[in-house]
């Protein structure tokens, strides 16, 4: 954080983006260590990272956490994954009412289905790949380009009366 802080000369944007996703299609075929990577990943690293920037950001700043769809309806065979995301927006919804008398904005964007390389790296079993976002009314999965205006949107000034908000991006389904 002391590194990108100075290199960047300051600090005013956080976006937490890091996540671990794994299908499993059994609560039984999720190890305790699987379980603990997971949930490591998605949220200890997002709270450590987030509680390391914010006495170096200035009112005026932004966070934004990246949820998931998966937050409003989980599908079975991410348990732990969705489990993870439901916690972040409800991260992003208590701190922003903590961060306020800072002046810090906080907020959440929750994609879904779009292709990442979570998707492929084990994120989905290769049958749920080959249909990946068709049951969306757009008919397939969003592009990474599609989202980033709702993330560029929420960091800038544009977005000052925007706080404690979980923004969707799910191709029509209407969630959140």
């Amino acid at each position: 954080m002391e590194r990108a802080i100075e290199g960047l000369g300051g600090l005013d944007i956080l976006v937490n983006n890091a996540a671990r996703q794994n299908s499993a299609q059994s609560i039984l075929d999720i190890t305790t260590e699987a379980f603990d990577w997971t949930l490591k990943t998605n949220l200890y690293a997002m709270f450590w990272i987030t509680k390391a920037a914010v006495p170096h950001m200035p009112a005026g700043s932004s966070i934004i956490n990246t949820s998931s769809v998966t937050t409003y309806d989980p599908p079975a065979n991410l348990l732990d994954y969705s489990l993870t995301k439901a916690g972040i927006a409800n991260f992003s919804k208590g701190l922003a009412k903590q961060l306020i008398e800072r002046g810090i904005r906080v907020n959440a964007v929750a994609p879904g289905p779009f292709w990442t390389p979570l998707q492929v790296s084990g994120g989905q079993s290769m049958e749920n790949l080959t249909t990946f976002g068709g049951d969306t009314p757009l008919g397939r999965p969003g592009q990474p380009v599609e989202i980033a205006p709702l993330y560029v949107l929420l960091a800038s000034t544009e977005a000052s009366y925007v706080t404690g908000q979980v923004f969707g991006a799910s191709g029509g389904n209407g969630q959140p």
